[in-house]
């Protein structure tokens, strides 16, 4: 895939969750103009992420049976509507319903990383996923910073407006530049594709990956839903000007873990779960000086940044990696978690700034994070015992996935921490642990790594 093609899918996930987040940072102003009471404003966004909801487990399995460049541009056809109803709405109702739209086809963000893992080569799916989500925090962080600045030089309509202009250049060169996928196999059936996913939720590989998602999103939704409580507050008094710009620095931690593809595809995603989990915690203790200093949080904010999307792409390769076949319907699955995580991280740091302030708001987002650990620790210990039970080396041991251990040419998971591995011609290489190989029979790999 070309560099152009990378960022432009990137460009497509940035401005398609920036319809979500845009209303955070003008909830008063569109409160007051709709007529919504102070008590009422969450509305606003919530309406928007219960619309994304719907759409991950109903829009994003579709990418598993249509051409997904052509989906990708129907979504964003169909964002750009919605963020037209909410820019012109005179009544709370119908910018509820253009949200709600905007925030359902906004899951063509999970279309667009799906497209982009599946024209890759397997030796550069981590880089091309890491590059392409990289625009989803840059939609989320770097949204915060210009709907300030667009409410300020107009209003707030301006900023659906922008939105809806942007969504629908996007969808024009979508279908004018990126090619169409060639798949092998015969397309799923949209029901099976819908009713496989319970399926997911039975095997470890997705279960744990998607907890540690759900723990680390709430952490990150803990510092970016509740920062503006303390720096609204004395002794800073920041505008909400100000307060957005805070979202640039997060960009640079976000964009410098893009780095955590070429991790991921040089075998490096397990470790790099770990280290990133760890910096994590760390970066906690930083953001929790900010009531007497601003230089050693904003070193923080960019650490946990970067923690979250190294750990964020290394669980979708894992992912894509063991499940080529459904693609969409995987990160579509995956995505539920982190939803889930940003909403209780939301909820819980307002309620614990209020009873603890910004201390106990930096306990929670650090305990988030060890849940996480734990998460990891948890999963990378059953995975050992499961294969010091079957015996290291034994015939066919159940993958992580959920199916045998397959012969050549197949995309398998490794026993320990389900980390991606490929077998050939019976022979499984691993660069930190061992594999015993058989002229027919592949045998279980681990990686303690």
């Amino acid at each position: 895939m070309t560099v152009w093609r990378r960022w432009l899918l990137a460009m497509v996930c940035g401005v398609a969750v920036a319809s979500i987040y845009a209303a955070q940072t003008v909830l008063e102003p569109m409160g007051h103009d709709l007529g919504v009471s102070p008590g009422l404003t969450g509305w606003i966004v919530s309406s928007g992420q219960f619309g994304y909801l719907v759409g991950l487990v109903l829009l994003v399995p579709l990418g598993d049976v249509v051409d997904r460049r052509r989906l990708i541009a129907v979504h964003l056809a169909v964002t750009a509507a919605g963020m037209v109803l909410t820019a012109s709405a005179t009544a709370s109702w119908v910018a509820f319903a253009g949200l709600a739209a905007a925030g359902m086809f906004a899951v063509v963000v999970q279309t667009t990383v799906a497209y982009a893992a599946s024209m890759s080569s397997p030796e550069e799916r981590g880089r091309n996923i890491g590059v392409v989500t990289s625009g989803v925090v840059v939609g989320i962080l770097g949204a915060r910073a210009v709907t300030g600045a667009l409410t300020e030089l107009w209003d707030w309509r301006s900023v659906y407006v922008v939105l809806a202009v942007l969504s629908l250049g996007l969808a024009a060169l979508v279908l004018a530049v990126l090619p169409t996928e060639e798949r092998s196999g015969r397309p799923t059936g949209y029901v099976r594709a819908v009713t496989s996913i319970g399926g997911l939720f039975r095997q470890r590989l997705f279960l744990s990956r998607g907890l540690i998602a759900f723990f680390l999103f709430a952490s990150f939704g803990t510092l970016w839903s509740g920062l503006s409580l303390p720096l609204s507050d004395a002794p800073w008094h920041l505008s909400e000007g100000q307060i957005g710009l805070f979202g640039f620095v997060g960009l640079a931690g976000a964009l410098g873990a893009a780095r955590a593809g070429r991790w991921a595809d040089a075998g490096r995603a397990v470790p790099v779960t770990g280290l990133a989990l760890g910096l994590l915690i760390l970066s906690w203790a930083a953001i929790g000086q900010l009531t007497w200093t601003l230089w050693i949080p904003l070193v923080g904010i960019v650490l946990l940044d970067f923690a979250v999307q190294a750990v964020h792409v290394s669980n979708q390769h894992l992912l894509t990696t063991a499940h080529p076949e459904r693609i969409s319907g995987v990160i579509g699955s995956y995505m539920v978690f982190y939803s889930l995580g940003s909403a209780l991280g939301a909820a819980s740091t307002t309620a614990l700034y209020a009873a603890h302030g910004w201390a106990g708001s930096s306990f929670l987002g650090a305990g988030f994070a060890a849940c996480a650990l734990v998460v990891r620790a948890v999963s990378r210990r059953l995975s050992v015992d499961g294969a010091m039970q079957s015996g290291e080396g034994t015939d066919a041991t159940p993958s992580a996935t959920g199916k045998p251990w397959s012969g050549s040419g197949t995309a398998a998971v490794t026993a320990t921490d389900c980390s991606p591995a490929t077998t050939t011609g019976g022979t499984s290489p691993s660069p930190r642990g061992s594999a015993r190989t058989s002229p027919a029979v592949p045998r279980v790999i681990t990686n303690r790594s």
